[in-house]
């Protein structure tokens, strides 16, 4: 079952404002639903969700029980509900409508917590099963991935991975029944030296038109996807998902100046999901649009 599966069978009524599906990422899927008044079927779900309020009506209250707890949550923007894999939830009432983010992750994330935690195995299933919670960095992580659907960059699938990243690491550490206040990150003893960055970056540019992920990536260096990301950002001052997205407009520069390729073609070939994205993203970096681009610089 695909991760946004889960959402079709658990929510039968209301309206997909906004869904992950046509960015195909492969380590976290992200729907936006409007949700009315009613009730819903019980469920098992096979990956972790977190639901994040985006709005609701001033009367909005959720019920629901799950591990043998009910819980009763009075609706407000940024409120957060967490429920693991392999929870059965039953008993869900919707009292007034509400808009949610909801997000899913894969359980493999979590086992690679192991490596950056020594010691620690921090198991999907140990997340709590909580209501009405407000964490801003959840909260945070949430909107950087409605904002990645809304406006699709060219390296939103490693983008998307290291949010997912961070996700699974916070609820690690705030919500794991695993989890150790004395357990600290593991001393990464080979750091991300001058040699293995640039084969990392040798492998972005020779990849450039391939969707590439952040395991992809760490694999080249080394290192698990935790430890890639922190190492690469030191190493480099710059993201991973930051840096292979300027790798990509700046051979979208290239290939305008140079030729008379069709916007689409040059959309495709540096990952853009549509022509309308990358024209969006082209004029956010760089002030103007490709024609506008292409026109001036020849």
């Amino acid at each position: 079952m695909s991760l946004l599966d889960h959402g079709v069978q658990k929510y039968p009524i209301g309206d997909i404002l906004k869904s992950s599906a046509a960015c195909s990422w492969p380590g976290v899927a992200a729907e936006v639903r409007m949700h009315p008044a009613g009730e819903l079927p019980s469920i098992t779900l096979e990956h972790m969700e977190i639901g994040i309020a985006l709005s609701c009506h001033p009367n909005s209250i959720v019920s629901r029980k799950g591990d043998g707890l009910q819980q009763v949550t009075k609706v407000e923007p940024g409120t957060i509900w967490l429920c693991p894999a392999g929870t059965r939830e039953e008993d869900i009432k919707v009292s007034a409508w509400h808009e949610v983010l909801h997000l899913y992750l894969p359980v493999g994330r979590f086992d690679q917590l192991s490596e950056f935690y020594p010691g620690a195995r921090i198991r999907a299933h140990s997340i709590r099963y909580l209501g009405g919670i407000h964490d801003e960095y959840i909260r945070r992580i949430g909107q950087s991935l409605v904002d990645e659907m809304r406006a699709p960059s060219a390296a939103g699938h490693v983008r998307a991975d290291s949010l997912a990243i961070s996700l699974v690491a916070r609820l690690a550490q705030r919500y794991s029944s695993d989890w150790s206040y004395g357990t600290n990150p593991a001393a990464v003893r080979a750091q991300l030296d001058e040699r293995r960055v640039g084969r990392v970056i040798d492998f972005m540019i020779a990849n450039i038109d391939q969707d590439l992920s952040i395991d992809d990536l760490a694999s080249i260096a080394c290192l698990s996807p935790f430890h890639f990301i922190r190492m690469f950002q030191k190493a480099v001052g710059k993201t991973p998902a930051r840096y292979l997205n300027e790798l990509r407009l700046e051979r979208a520069k290239t290939l305008l100046v140079l030729g008379n390729a069709p916007l689409a073609d040059i959309a495709l070939g540096c990952c853009f999901s549509s022509q309308s994205n990358f024209t969006s993203a082209f004029r956010r970096a760089t002030g103007v649009t490709p024609n506008e681009y292409r026109n001036t610089s020849r």
